[in-house]
């Protein structure tokens, strides 16, 4: 029995529900990482006893599914756009987004697919973009292809985030303290490929980054969409 289909207990003596703790839990994790979040934790700042949270939650892996079920209510687009790359899109987008805002989400995105119901209704809306376009095994491994490529996007994304928080060193204080480095190394001729992206690339921005990286995979998959049945 998942945690959704188990009934809460009663709120009495002290009113307490799911809703409550999965806030307090998300209000942690936004403060100080999945780390700061633990069901002693989230008790302590509803002000309630421990064991008494284990009566909603059994575990902490419980906890977190509510978690990212809640914040993946953000990522569900009001309204489903016509066009299919305009719908996944969409989503791809509405998840970074959502990351950015809540960053611990990078480090559970993916796996077992969500139960919930905002993370099945995330679901449906992927699914539903690419419903009829081409037999079901096709669709399953767009979604994949396109899922795959968005959290790897965002999970390094994140990760330079916190390289950033940890060090003090914003990208380009971190370009200019390893450059001396990156120059020597270079000199040696070892990294003919490398010396040429340093030198010649444009250097753009996540978003940018993440936006081109999304059509150039929606191509893909609208080349794979458009092929005749074997």
């Amino acid at each position: 029995m998942t945690v959704w289909d188990r009934p809460e207990p009663p709120t009495r003596p002290v009113p307490l529900n799911r809703e409550q703790i999965v806030a307090a839990a998300i209000a942690l994790a936004d403060e100080g990482g999945l780390e700061a979040v633990s069901l002693r934790k989230v008790a302590a700042r509803l002000d309630a006893g421990p064991m008494r949270l284990y009566r909603y939650i059994s575990t902490k892996e419980e906890l977190y599914d509510l978690m990212v079920d809640e914040v993946q209510a953000e990522i569900v687009p009001e309204e489903q756009p016509g066009d299919w790359r305009e719908a996944l899109r969409v989503l791809a987008q509405r998840t970074r987004q959502a990351a950015l805002r809540h960053t611990w989400l990078a480090d559970l995105l993916g796996g077992r697919p969500a139960l919930g119901p905002n993370g099945l209704a995330v679901t449906e809306a992927t699914l539903a973009a690419l419903n009829g376009l081409a037999d079901v095994d096709t669709v399953m491994r767009a979604v994949e292809t396109v899922s795959a490529y968005s959290i790897g996007a965002i999970r390094r994304e994140i990760a330079n985030l916190r390289a950033e928080r940890t060090t003090g060193l914003s990208k380009r204080d971190w370009q200019r303290a390893s450059g001396p480095h990156v120059t020597r190394m270079l000199a040696t001729g070892r990294f003919p490929a490398l010396a040429k992206v340093v030198h010649d690339g444009t250097d753009v921005d996540a978003e940018a980054s993440f936006t081109t990286g999304l059509d150039w995979v929606l191509d893909a998959v609208a080349a794979k969409l458009t092929q005749p049945s074997a």
